[in-house]
């Protein structure tokens, strides 16, 4: 590549130009071609590109090969209903495409069936090296170089695909056909997935590998500074990843993730000639003398947590035997006290199923999933909140979240700012509800001491029906949308203030009944004052006294500038709209009790 991204290895074009016409007999010609062929990109016309051509994939790496591809002169330019056509070197080929088996995050591949133009029936697959590798034919030549590769590209971050055909022959392909047909028409959704799955993994076999690709996944900006912000915030961070482990590792440390205090990195991972059971007992042996050596540095003391510089570093293959019931809980204890957790090679229930371990045995904590793709909306449904980035993997993860945003970055002011402001606001409003209501409505139980217990009511029906619609329901809206305790600058610059939210300091039991005891306790003093202060009644300039309504209206006129004042001094910040709507709510009152008192 040269300074401006463009491919620019004349050596390889040549190659290209001058080897066999045959694709038959050139290595890096049928490489090219899966790359051109094995994709579920759609070209589309653009009069604004130089190459009058957009791609739209469902993944920027799909699109990447892609043009890849095409910058070696493998020019994928059309696509019908059952053919793809590419441009090689100016000559255009037509590919019959008769299945695409799709990508799904449980198979980790995709592939194509095509006729080429030769008339020859042709299965090309790409997906992660460990589902590729295990679908080879026997002593593949080029396995060991490939995966020499594989550790190089994952050591430098870069996310591989390794790519592989399949020469078919008509009859095996036909017997397969028909079968895949009648599946296709199965009518329940999961019968259906399941019986694809079953045929495309039998015909997804004896491969021959053509390769390996490598696509850079940069870093967003701001990503290393969100983290450090998050952390020094008490919130824990982990990291659930497909990639392989030398990409989630050079990830973890291009991320602040890893930091080189966390001097010992604690992998456990699965090879692939492993057995299943000698792994399950070395996996639950593993784990129990981590929990152990862990509970011996903290002093056996559980509810420390991040007090151990160990960096948990886990793969998929492990982690199905660590979340088994017997293991789950060695595996949390494990991952509470470590600073660090990396789990890789994960599938999106592998994803889920850790969130729902961490509500299982800390049932206090509250969890948040944030992912970009597809593979992360199982995640992003089992957390307590789930936050989709809207980007290139497209919009599956911010369908099926709670929240959005464009950026990871942005995580940080959504938690540490708006989170904030908006749990402080929300604990107010509840417990200012309550408030209010109570100050009014106990007044009644006050006065049934003075009429027997006859059931009169004190205030008027029209009054307590408008009490919390026109007379005090404009301040609790104005608190909880625009009161700010702290402006946002001074929440970003010191995110250690997050803290005190994470200990129910401003919502909880006891500051509840504290509140219900104050409504009472106020409730019984505005009643005391007006019954004592007007106990003989109140003689009108007409003669006539003022009577059970004068006694209600004078005690709910103190009632409602009361629990307008409350609003005043409860609120961190004395805004505009909150303002107006103390002022408005009593204007309300006073221009509606002398229209009423004239009606009345």
């Amino acid at each position: 590549m040269n300074e401006e991204g463009v491919f620019c290895d004349a050596k390889l074009v040549d190659k290209l130009r001058q080897t066999d016409k045959s694709f038959a007999n050139s290595a890096e010609k049928r490489f090219l071609e899966a790359m051109a062929v094995c994709h579920s990109v759609i070209p589309e016309v653009d009069p604004k590109s130089e190459a009058g051509i957009a791609y739209r994939a469902s993944s920027p790496d799909e699109e990447a090969l892609v043009k890849a591809a095409k910058k070696v002169g493998f020019d994928f330019v059309s696509r019908a209903y059952d053919k793809v056509t590419v441009v090689v070197f100016g000559k255009p080929r037509t590919y019959q495409v008769l299945n695409i088996l799709e990508f799904t995050s449980e198979r980790k591949r995709m592939s194509v069936i095509v006729r080429t133009p030769e008339g020859r029936l042709k299965l090309y697959t790409k997906g992660a090296d460990s589902t590729i590798m295990e679908r080879l034919r026997p002593n593949d030549p080029l396995v060991g170089k490939t995966n020499e590769y594989l550790q190089m590209f994952a050591e430098e971050g870069l996310r591989t695909l390794c790519l592989a055909e399949h020469n078919l022959s008509e009859d095996s392909y036909k017997s397969w056909s028909e079968s895949y047909k009648a599946a296709s028409l199965i009518l329940h959704p999961k019968e259906k997935r399941k019986e694809l799955d079953k045929l495309a993994d039998q015909i997804e076999k004896n491969f021959a590998l053509l390769g390996v690709t490598a696509v850079e996944d940069k870093l967003q900006d701001g990503v290393p500074e969100a983290i450090v912000d998050l952390r020094k915030a008490n919130i824990k961070v982990w990291m659930l990843t497909g990639d392989k482990k030398e990409t989630a590792i050079n990830i973890g440390y291009s991320c602040k993730l890893l930091t080189p205090q966390l001097v010992t990195l604690t992998c456990i991972e699965r090879e692939l000639q492993t057995e299943l059971s000698p792994f399950v007992s070395a996996v639950q042996a593993r784990l129990k003398d981590l929990k152990q050596q862990i509970l011996q540095s903290v002093g056996g003391d559980r509810k420390q947590r991040d007090t151990v510089d160990h960096a948990l570093i886990i793969d998929g293959k492990a982690l199905e035997c660590a979340l088994e019931d017997e293991n789950s809980r060695y595996f949390f204890d494990v991952a509470y006290h470590c600073k660090t957790v990396i789990c890789c090679r994960l599938t999106p229930g592998q994803k889920a199923g850790i969130v729902k371990v961490v509500k299982k045995y800390d049932r206090k904590a509250t969890t948040l999933a944030i992912g970009d793709g597809a593979n992360d909306v199982s995640m992003i449904q089992a957390a307590d909140v789930g936050i989709g980035i809207s980007g290139a993997e497209g919009l599956q993860a911010t369908l099926a979240s709670d929240y959005s945003i464009a950026q990871f970055r942005f995580l940080v002011r959504l938690l540490l700012v708006h989170g904030v402001w908006n749990y402080k606001r929300l604990a107010l409003v509840i417990l200012y509800s309550f408030y209010k209501n109570i100050v009014l409505y106990i007044m009644e139980f006050w006065f049934a001491f003075f009429n027997a217990f006859s059931g009169q009511i004190i205030f008027e029906r029209w009054a307590i029906g408008f009490y919390n619609i026109f007379f005090t329901g404009l301040p609790p809206l104005a608190l909880g949308i625009a009161d700010q305790d702290v402006e946002a600058k001074l929440r970003m610059s010191i995110p250690e203030r997050y803290r005190k939210t994470q200990t129910g300091k401003y919502f909880n039991v006891p500051l509840s009944l504290f509140w219900v005891a104050q409504a009472i306790f106020h409730s019984l003093v505005l009643f005391a004052i007006v019954e004592f202060g007007v106990r003989h009644d109140v003689l009108r300039i007409t003669g006539y006294t003022g009577g059970l309504w004068f006694h209600g209206n004078l005690l709910y006129t103190t009632t409602l500038v009361t629990v307008l004042v409350k609003i005043l001094l409860i609120a961190h910040s004395w805004n505009v709209l909150m303002l107006v709507a103390v002022l408005l709510s009593m204007l309300f009152w006073m221009v509606y009790l002398p229209i009423y008192g004239q009606l009345w």
